[in-house]
C-alpha cells in the first residue's frame, strides 16, 4: 500500500514543472495529475477483487505491479496532458491490486475490532510515506528531473513486489476460492450493495477521502503559490502527515478499548466542528497566518487519522466470506465518489483556502447524516422481534 502513497505524494513538488513541460493551461489542471490516479484506483478493484477470490491474493498483486510499471513508462514518455492522464489512470489501475487485496488479506485473517487494529498498522505505513515522499521527490527533481521520480517509483515497486513474494503467504484457502464467473461476481456485487451497514460506511469513506483528496491535489498550489513557501513545502507536508500517523497509532489502542463505531462517531463530529470553526473565523480572510492554517490542518488530519481504517473495517465487517469482491465494490464506490468531489472543490481553491474548509464542512456534515441513518437502521434491526 505504501507504493500507492509514494506514487501520489512524491510527484507533488514537481506538478508545476511537469505542467509546464506537458502544456497544462491552468494551475488547476495540474491537480488532475493527482486526482486521475484515483480514477484508476476506483476502477481496478472491480477486476482485481473478484480475480483474487478466484486465483488467490498473490497473483493479482503481481499483475497489478506489472501494470503499474508499464503505466509509469507511459508517464515518463508523456508529451501532453492527455497522455499523462492516461498513464496516471493506468498507474491507479495497477496500484488498485495491492491496495484492495491488502484489505482482503486482512479480512481473511481477522475480524471485529482486531481487524480495525491491524488495518491501523497497515494504514500507518501508508501514511508515513507522505512524511518522506515529497522531500524525496524534490531531491530527485533538483538533482535529475521529474522523470526520475517515476524511475524511482518503478525501482521501489519491484523491490516491494519481491519482498511481498518472499514474506507474504497466500491467505485464501483453496476451498474458499470463488470461480471467476460473471454470474458469481454479479451475486457478490448485489450482496455487497444490499448490506446497509457496508454501503453506509462506504459512502462515509467516499466523503472523507474526497475532502482529503482536495488537500492532496491542491497542497502544492496552496503552499508554493498562495503562501510562496516552495522550499518549505516538503517539510510542511511531512509535518501534517505526522498528525495523521499519530492518530492512527493511537487508534490501534483506542479501537480495542472503545470500539470502531465510537471512534468513527467522535472523529466525524470533530472533523465537522473544526472545519466549520475555520469557515466562521476566516470567511473574509483569504490567507490567514500560516501557523494558524497549519494548526487547523493538523487538528483536521488528526481526526481523519481515526477515520480511514475504522470506516473501511466497518464496511468490510459483514462480508468476510466474499472479502475480495466486497473490497472491490466498496473501494470502487468510495474512490469514484472522491474524485468528482475533489475535482469540483479543487477548482475553487486557486486563490484561497476557504473553499477547502467549506468542502471539509459539507462532506463531514453529510457523512454525519449517513452515520446517524446507519445507527438508526441497525437499532431497528436489533430491536425487531425474532
Amino acid at each position: 500500500m505504501s507504493v500507492t502513497a509514494l506514487s501520489i505524494d512524491a510527484l507533488l513538488p514537481a506538478l508545476g514543472v511537469i505542467g509546464e513541460e506537458i502544456g497544462t493551461v491552468t494551475a488547476a489542471d495540474n491537480q488532475l495529475l493527482v486526482t486521475m490516479i484515483f480514477v484508476g484506483l476506483g476502477i481496478g478493484p472491480l477486476v482485481f477483487g473478484p480475480l483474487s477470490d478466484a486465483t488467490g491474493r498473490k497473483p493479482s498483486v503481481y499483475l497489478g505491479f506489472i501494470i503499474f510499471i508499464i503505466a509509469s513508462i507511459i508517464c515518463i514518455n508523456a508529451d501532453s496532458l492527455q497522455v499523462m492522464i492516461i498513464g496516471r489512470i493506468l498507474q491507479g489501475v495497477g496500484l488498485s491490486a495491492p491496495r484492495t487485496i491488502c484489505i482482503a488479506i486482512i479480512r481473511d485473517l481477522f475480524d471485529g475490532d482486531y481487524m480495525a487494529r491491524i488495518m491501523s498498522f497497515v494504514t500507518v505505513v501508508f501514511l508515513l510515506i507522505p512524511i518522506v515522499a515529497p522531500a524525496m521527490g524534490k531531491f530527485v527533481l533538483n538533482h535529475y528531473d521529474w522523470k526520475g521520480i517515476f524511475y524511482v517509483q518503478i525501482i521501489i515497486s519491484i523491490l516491494v513486489a519481491g519482498w511481498f513474494w518472499l514474506r507474504q503467504k497466500e491467505t485464501i484457502h483453496p476451498e474458499n476460492k470463488i470461480p471467476f464467473s460473471l454470474d458469481r461476481i454479479t451475486k457478490g456485487f448485489v450482496e455487497t450493495l444490499r448490506q446497509k451497514e457496508t454501503m453506509g460506511y462506504t459512502l462515509i469513506s467516499g466523503f472523507v477521502v474526497g475532502s482529503f483528496l482536495v488537500y492532496l491535489s491542491a497542497s502544492q498550489q496552496i503552499f508554493e503559490v498562495q503562501y510562496n513557501m516552495a522550499d518549505q513545502f516538503p517539510y510542511i507536508f511531512a509535518g501534517l502527515a505526522i498528525a495523521i500517523g499519530a492518530a492512527i497509532i493511537l487508534n490501534a489502542t483506542f479501537v480495542i478499548r472503545f470500539g470502531m463505531q465510537k471512534m468513527v462517531t467522535y472523529s466525524l463530529y470533530g472533523f465537522f466542528a473544526v472545519s466549520l470553526l475555520y469557515v466562521i473565523l476566516f470567511y473574509n480572510n483569504a490567507h490567514p497566518p500560516i501557523a494558524v492554517l497549519l494548526g487547523f490542518f493538523a487538528v483536521q488530519f488528526f481526526c481523519i487519522g481515526f477515520l480511514f481504517g475504522n470506516v473501511r473495517a466497518l464496511a468490510m465487517q459483514p462480508l468476510g466470506h466474499i472479502a475480495g469482491i466486497a473490497a472491490a465494490v466498496t473501494g470502487f464506490i468510495s474512490t469514484l465518489m472522491a474524485v468528482p468531489i475533489s475535482t469540483f472543490i479543487g477548482r475553487f481553491v486557486e486563490h484561497s483556502t476557504l473553499p477547502l474548509f467549506m468542502g471539509f464542512s459539507a462532506c463531514s456534515f453529510i457523512a454525519i447524516c449517513v452515520l446517524l441513518y446507519i445507527k438508526k437502521a441497525t437499532r431497528h434491526i436489533s430491536e425487531a422481534p425474532i
